[in-house]
């Protein structure tokens, strides 16, 4: 695969040129008007951010995005899928809360937010992709009924995956609960028995008769009957049951490159990434810290993979900002990632994503003033 396309425009602006008028011209110059958009349905893949945190993209930045496919006569939505963890992203109900909070409502958007593997996590399509880790991809089912697929990434550090772009908002971004589980571990939930209140309700959603309760009326799963469907960890509400976690960061990062591969083969799709407060944690934490480097530009490309390096390479021609963690570790490694998570590897994501033609690592970088 031959070098691809990746246009950028700087931060800069002017009376005449504000930065969402940037963004347009951008993604025109990319070519993003060459998709269809007529009667389609388009979900625009976006984190909405935790609550508490605000270095999430502003919900102005999508409106962009939004209204060019509406003039194209697309149905766009924005989209994302329910999370893992504690918060306030874990159920369909609490993450509409946190992305209207957040300004992702209709008003703002000019769309509706949908979360794609619904009430619980638990609404998903199954993707046969028999890759070398994922036989088969649980993708909320929402971004599987779309016809085009469209990604708005915010472009930050990530404590296990090196950096969260553009692979890392699809690929674990779109993933249902039991997806989510299949690529931070092996597939098997576990319980705090100290959280456990023993209410009964992770039982009552067990449909392999996985769950039974010991002699403190503590729950607990027998890991050969469970087959990791996640919905125990949806009908707890005291965050008593979750994923054990136990696969290295770079199995994650190549898991994450085949639900990727799941999500964007066989369709429409167009990618743009926004290198702006590089916080050196995801934007699912309820804060942010001081931003590693200075705001970079916008990118945007038609190959997820090419986008991805093509950011990652601007943010490591950057200076280190005074004050960031980044500023108080040794670089050791001369790439800003590993030097702020020196436990993982951003690389194997890539170099996984172009094993399986998910995109190429080469690009063309073309400025747009």
């Amino acid at each position: 695969m031959g070098a691809s396309k990746v246009y950028f425009t700087d931060f800069s602006a002017t009376p005449s040129c504000n930065l969402l008028q940037k963004l347009e011209k951008l993604v025109r110059k990319a070519g993003m008007e060459s998709i269809d958009f007529k009667d389609k349905y388009t979900a625009i893949k976006i984190h909405f951010g935790e609550p508490g945190n605000i270095s999430y993209l502003r919900p102005n930045y999508a409106k962009v995005i939004v209204d060019l496919i509406k003039k194209q006569g697309g149905k766009a939505f924005l989209t994302d899928c329910n999370t893992l963890y504690v918060g306030r992203r874990k159920n369909a109900l609490d993450h509409l809360d946190a992305a209207y909070e957040n300004g992702f409502n209709p008003f703002a958007t000019g769309c509706h937010a949908i979360i794609a593997d619904g009430l619980k996590g638990t609404d998903e399509a199954l993707v046969p992709i028999d890759g070398e880790y994922v036989r088969e991809a649980k993708i909320g089912r929402a971004m599987m009924d779309a016809d085009i697929f469209l990604t708005l990434t915010h472009f930050k550090g990530h404590e296990s995956t090196g950096f969260g772009g553009t692979l890392k908002n699809v690929g674990m971004g779109c993933g249902s609960r039991a997806g989510k589980m299949e690529m931070h571990s092996a597939g098997k939930p576990i319980v705090d028995k100290e959280l456990c209140r023993g209410c009964g309700m992770c039982r009552k959603n067990c449909a392999h008769d996985a769950i039974s309760f010991d002699e403190h009326k503590k729950a607990q799963i027998d890991h050969d009957k469970c087959v990791g469907c996640g919905r125990c960890i949806g009908a707890c509400n005291f965050d008593a049951v979750n994923p054990m976690g136990d696969e290295t960061n770079d199995i994650l990062n190549c898991k994450i490159a085949e639900y990727a591969y799941a999500v964007l083969k066989d369709r429409p799709q167009f990618h743009i990434s926004l290198v702006v407060d590089v916080s050196p944690y995801c934007d699912c934490h309820a804060e942010n810290d001081i931003p590693i480097v200075p705001d970079v530009g916008m990118f945007a490309s038609f190959d997820p993979v090419a986008l991805d390096v093509a950011c990652a390479d601007a943010v490591n021609r950057q200076p280190v900002l005074s004050g960031s963690i980044l500023s108080k570790k040794p670089h050791d490694h001369h790439d800003y990632f590993t030097d702020t998570h020196p436990e993982t590897n951003w690389k194997s994501c890539i170099d996984h994503a172009v094993k399986i033609g998910l995109g190429s690592r080469e690009y063309e970088l073309i400025t747009v003033k």
